[in-house]
């Protein structure tokens, strides 16, 4: 999740070049607004961030929260073999948490069970256990079928990305690395592209508390997509408000990234040196935070705030809703927009992600539980 408020640190570089977003198809009857800049979804930073709608709720009969999860689920991540990994415990500045003295943890569900349940999986040593922050995570696959997760890591406030090779049978996670660049600052989400190769996305360019204050209600729109690997780190994609969530298409064509402070995806194709070329943008009406694809139809699926100042200001009493969408026919002039979920927080708050696998659908949230649906 973005919505900074609260970064320490000094300031970066120069910022990268903006890119102006094109106009795409346009979501659930919201149109694009381009301001006199003439650019998508600038609309000033307080209606951006103030709005919010009455959900009509939308939950499917056979859904339950998943016991032991109870600080946050904020991504999610599923191996085709139906292996789930949820990082939980995230700790971010202007954020609720209802454990801020405890660790992160990453849990595995394994949902080929009939009553799959989550379990905490252990980390080896010589890994900073107590100051871990888990954000975003993405897995890979190797050749020889070893599975790898990559995990954004905030320890003491910082940005870098771990790399842990997964043992099934020890249900234990072995560190193999620490990645840490300067390009990498108020690093969100990540998607593995191959051993040590990565897009990440950067949610906001300050990361002074004043500074970070003043881009977000003048929209700077200096936030970026990035390119890792050994050999080169590079910029690949500008001009988000609050770059987000990122995904990659089945056919490894195509990455979507979520603006989240701008309500809409933009869809970017892959070129051989890794750069990225905006396609198209799909606006919505809230807040759109991490982005999955459903394997077997190719959608996005989206985890949304519907009404983001209650995520800033908490309220037990009056907390904030949850809702995910599902894009269909991504790429054509006229993406479809339905509703998975939605509901007004009285079930579950904040949330940040969802995943299907095989009619079983996990949604997780940044600071509160997570749910577990069979559609």
């Amino acid at each position: 999740m973005t919505l900074n408020l609260l970064r320490k640190g000094s300031l970066g570089f120069p910022h990268p070049h903006r890119e102006i977003a094109l106009p795409g198809a346009v979501g659930r009857g919201v149109a694009e607004t381009p301001t006199a800049a003439g650019r998508p979804g600038s609309a000033p930073a307080r209606e951006r961030i103030n709005a919010f709608r009455d959900l009509e709720p939308v939950e499917p009969p056979n859904c339950h929260l998943i016991e032991g999860i109870e600080n946050g689920s904020e991504d999610i991540d599923i191996l085709p073999s139906g292996l789930a990994f949820i990082s939980s415990g995230l700790k971010y500045p202007g954020m609720p948490s209802f454990a801020p003295d405890e660790p992160g943890q990453i849990f595995m569900m394994d949902l080929n069970e009939q009553n799959p349940r989550a379990q905490a999986l252990t980390i080896s040593d010589g890994f900073d256990k107590t100051s871990f922050n888990p954000h975003g995570i993405s897995t890979f696959i190797d050749k020889d079928h070893t599975v790898y997760l990559y995990v954004v890591n905030h320890p003491h406030m910082k940005s870098t990305v771990e790399i842990f090779k997964f043992e099934k049978q020890q249900r234990s996670l072995v560190h193999l690395k620490t990645i840490e660049h300067e390009l990498l600052q108020s690093v969100n989400d990540i998607v593995a592209l191959g051993p040590e190769q990565f897009y990440a996305t950067r949610d906001h360019y300050f990361t002074s508390h004043f500074l970070s204050l003043l881009e977000m209600f003048i929209d700077l729109q200096w936030t970026y997509v990035l390119f890792y690997s050994p050999r080169e780190v590079k910029v690949v994609a500008g001009g988000f408000s609050s770059a987000n969530g990122i995904t990659v298409s089945p056919d490894k064509k195509y990455i979507y990234v979520a603006d989240v402070t701008a309500k809409n995806i933009h869809v970017m194709k892959i070129h051989d040196n890794w750069d990225l070329t905006r396609l198209k943008v799909i606006q919505l009406d809230t807040l759109v935070d991490n982005l999955t694809i459903d394997p077997d139809t190719g959608d996005i699926l989206a985890g949304c705030h519907p009404n983001a100042m209650k995520l800033l200001v908490y309220n037990p009493k009056d907390p904030p809703g949850s809702e995910v969408l599902r894009i269909q026919d991504v790429l054509s002039e006229k993406p479809r927009i339905s509703t998975e979920y939605a509901n007004s927080g009285s079930v579950l708050q904040g949330s940040s992600v969802a995943f299907v696998h095989n009619r079983r659908l996990l949604i997780g949230t940044v600071f509160h539980k997570a749910l577990y649906c069979e559609l």
